[in-house]
């Protein structure tokens, strides 16, 4: 059945299948790897083997894209039975707020963010005024200026002020009117843009991009692009183009995609802080497996500050003073900003160093191999997922490799070179063992309690020697936001001087309390993303399911049956009520409907008195099939039958992407029910399943319509015809690029149809007159 071994990027894919493909072979077992920019057949063939590398990304797109085929002969991947992934902590949990975007270009201008980002900049944030005795009530929070801005939940409110001022600005007499929701939504996205995301945190601008920055691993992530128009929003702020805005085609999040293996395992070194969430969204139970060797790496106290330019002098001399004695350094930030900070820093006082952040990452194998030689000094943002290990003494390998680049026989000279360095490496490793091995210093803690173990988990690897501490300061983001009340009332307590550090339980204590916190806060956040997607779930399911029956060809003439019978039950239903007399229907609304959906006109009963809509439903029901027998009979039952398999995929595929776009707008307005008194996720259900009967409603109607109307075409007409159709499909296809969102607008490969033009089914009449009707 295949087992599928998920990893965070394709070098790891690769180079993981690379080493233990010699083992598997050996016992018998087939290997392959699933990379970005692999064509469908190499894709096929490797799905096909008994061990599949690959990325998450490249698996959840595989299952999009192969639910947008053609053809079941198309699909690349089998049916999802065991996945075994690697730092699952980071796939499953850290991961699971993203979803899987398929998308295609949609119709909104960029013009309404220009408009916007002219006026947010005149815009003044506001603080929250405290009443006489100096507590905060929630009923009676005030606020000065045009908005206020939540860092805990990331959101930027405007003020009754701020909305009057923008009245102002943009000339509306009412922002909230519904002819004023475009330019709302556009407004309160620049909002964001402006308040929330900040430049190299968030992201960084390079060639006239737009490139976020992973908040728990420090990479960039070329490809990805945030969601509802706030891609577009940072982009007008930056004075960036503005690319179009995409509409879904195709979206999964990476907690239902892995729900679905029958089969789900994991490994990685910070799994039991998270073991809750592993058991409740996965039903995975953790188990701590011991060290291969003793840890015996020191963990020192964390040291905290009042102030950040405090933390920050206190940083420089602790790395000058370790860097003085030859031992390797490994500086851990949080922001790009923060490692910036610190490098002005370190040159002034004349230390070498290397910095590993997003804008440095093409260096980072290399910078990260070396960083444990002799006096090393390295300042990386979030460590996380970084994939090569710090070698105490350095990395042999990779310098002999830089330095038999340029040779003219690279091989000799690699040769020579790697047996030169492995002496000198084994050298240095025991001055850097003496000197007391890696020291990892981190600048601040991040919010989760995992990324902070993983910083450490760098130094003290395989009963190595190492050290570890953390520097923080009341200005840092955790405590400013989660905790310092509490902190900074045990300093005062203290009686801490301004420029002293302090040392205590009771402050490590509180800030493990804060991360906690914050723990606790995301994973409320995904829990509430899988509960809304676990709707839209099996609404998928039931959508894929169909796909793969009609593309299979299992009972298609059955189900065509079933939406006629089902059509004619629904007008019977409307226009004929049970408990009316037959002279009162409303025969003439009815036939009207029945020529419209069946292209025929309907040899209506006598309305006498012993007429039941039963009897009604079975009459127009045999005419229907009399109907489809006789457009049979003239197409011949193989055409009629690839025509209905057509007409069904079509019309599933087109609704669908409506549907999601209907989703997506009930998604943005369901929290304001709770100012309603009503439950927003239960409403959402109940919403989200009337908008997905109305989607099936308009599936049966818009095939039944055409299945009535279609004209015979000539052979090298149908040809053309899908294999136009199959070129657009594959194109859109390719679409998903490396990240959670696929990049770039889908291109049609043949030209819209004017409504004057020759209908392409080859009936000779104009579009408007025949299919575009």
């Amino acid at each position: 059945k295949g087992v599928h071994v998920i990893t965070v990027n394709d070098y790891l894919a690769k180079r993981d299948a690379e080493w233990m493909g010699a083992v598997y072979n050996f016992l018998g077992m087939n290997v392959a790897c699933v990379v970005h920019g692999l064509s469908d057949e190499d894709r096929k063939a490797a799905y096909r083997t008994d061990i599949t590398y690959g990325t998450n990304n490249e698996f959840g797109f595989d299952y999009l894209r192969d639910n947008m085929k053609f053809a079941l002969e198309d699909y690349v991947q089998r049916d999802l039975y065991y996945s075994i992934v690697d730092e699952v902590d980071s796939i499953l949990i850290d991961e699971a707020r993203t979803p899987l975007i398929i998308s295609g270009p949609s119709n909104v201008t960029s013009e309404l963010y220009y408009t916007a980002d002219k006026v947010i900049p005149r815009l003044k944030k506001g603080e929250m005024i405290e009443d006489r005795d100096g507590t905060i009530g929630k009923t009676v929070r005030s606020y000065t200026g045009d908005y206020t801005v939540d860092e805990k939940s990331k959101s930027a409110t405007l003020t009754e002020e701020g909305v009057l001022n923008l009245e102002k600005l943009l000339s509306v007499e009412n922002l909230y009117e519904p002819s004023n929701m475009a330019i709302l939504h556009h407004v309160n996205q620049a909002l964001r843009a402006y308040a929330i995301f900040k430049r190299d945190v968030d992201y960084v601008v390079k060639d006239g991009e737009v490139l976020i920055v992973d908040e728990f691993t420090g990479r960039l992530m070329p490809g990805r692009r945030w969601g509802d128009g706030q891609h577009q929003a940072i982009e007008a702020k930056e004075g960036l183009k503005i690319e179009r805005e995409n509409q879904t085609l195709a979206t999964i999040t990476f907690q239902n995609y892995f729900r679905m293996y029958e089969k789900l395992a994991g490994m990685t070194g910070t799994a039991d802080t998270e073991a809750a969430e592993f058991n409740e969204i996965y039903k995975l139970d953790v188990v701590i497996m011991p060290t291969n060797k003793p840890m015996i790496r020191i963990d020192q106290a964390d040291v905290i500050y009042k102030t950040g330019k405090e933390k920050f002098l206190a940083v420089i001399e602790d790395i000058v003073a370790s860097h003085e004695t030859g031992q390797p350094v490994l500086v851990g930030t949080i922001t790009i900003e923060d490692s910036e900070k610190l490098s002005e820093l370190l040159k002034k006082r004349g230390v070498a160093h290397n910095v590993l952040n997003a804008k440095q990452h093409e260096r980072e194998a290399e910078i990260v191999a070396q960083a444990g030689r002799k006096g090393a000094l390295t300042i990386a943002t979030n460590m996380a997922g970084r994939g090569t290990d710090i070698v105490l003494g350095g990395n042999p390998e990779m310098m002999a490799k830089r330095e038999a680049a340029g040779a003219d026989d690279p091989e000799h000279a690699y040769a020579q070179s790697f047996e030169k360095f492995t002496k000198l490496c084994a050298a240095e490793k025991q001055e850097v063992l003496a000197a007391g091995g890696l020291y990892i210093l981190g600048t601040e803690r991040h919010e989760s309690r995992r990324i902070d173990n993983q910083l450490r988990g760098r130094s003290g690897r395989q009963g190595d020697p190492g050290e570890s501490r953390f520097y923080m300061s009341l200005e840092d983001d955790l405590l400013r936001i989660f905790g310092s009340h509490r902190v900074s009332f045990v300093m005062e307590k203290l009686k801490v001087p301004d420029n002293e550090a302090i040392e205590h339980g009771m402050i490590s204590k509180a800030i493990e309390g804060a991360q906690k916190k914050v723990e606790a806060h995301n994973f409320e956040i995904r829990k509430h993303l899988i509960e809304y997607d676990d709707v839209m779930n099996r609404q998928r399911e039931v959508i894929y399911r169909q796909r793969k029956e009609v593309l299979a060809g299992e009972n298609i003439k059955e189900t065509i049956d079933a939406i006629l019978d089902e059509m004619v039950e629904d007008m019977v239903a409307t226009f004929c009520p049970d408990k009316t007399p037959p002279a009162e229907w409303n025969w003439e609304n009815l036939t009207a409907d029945f020529v419209n959906q069946f292209n025929v006109e309907a040899e209506t009963p006598e309305p006498d008195r012993g007429l039941t809509p039963d009897a009604l439903v079975e009459n127009l029901r045999d005419q229907v099939g009399a109907r489809l027998a006789e457009r049979t009979e003239l197409f011949t039952p193989p055409v009629m039958e690839h025509l209905m398999k057509v007409l069904l995929l079509q019309t599933i595929d087109a609704q669908w992407k409506d549907h999601l776009l209907s989703i997506d707008h009930l998604k943005e307005g369901i929290g304001m029910r709770a100012y309603a008194q009503k439950n927003p996720k239960e409403e959402y259900k109940r919403e989200a399943y009337a908008l997905f009967m109305e989607m099936m409603g308009r599936i049966r109607q818009e095939v039944a319509q055409k299945l009535f109307r279609v004209q015979l075409a000539r052979e090298e007409e149908v040809a053309e015809m899908e294999a136009a159709q199959r070129r657009e499909r594959q194109a859109l296809a390719r679409q998903g690029g490396p990240g959670p969102v696929a990049q770039g607008p889908v291109k049609r490969d043949i030209d819209k149809v004017g409504r004057n033009d020759a209908c392409p089914c080859g009936s000779g009449k104009k579009y408007k007159k025949c299919c575009g009707k």
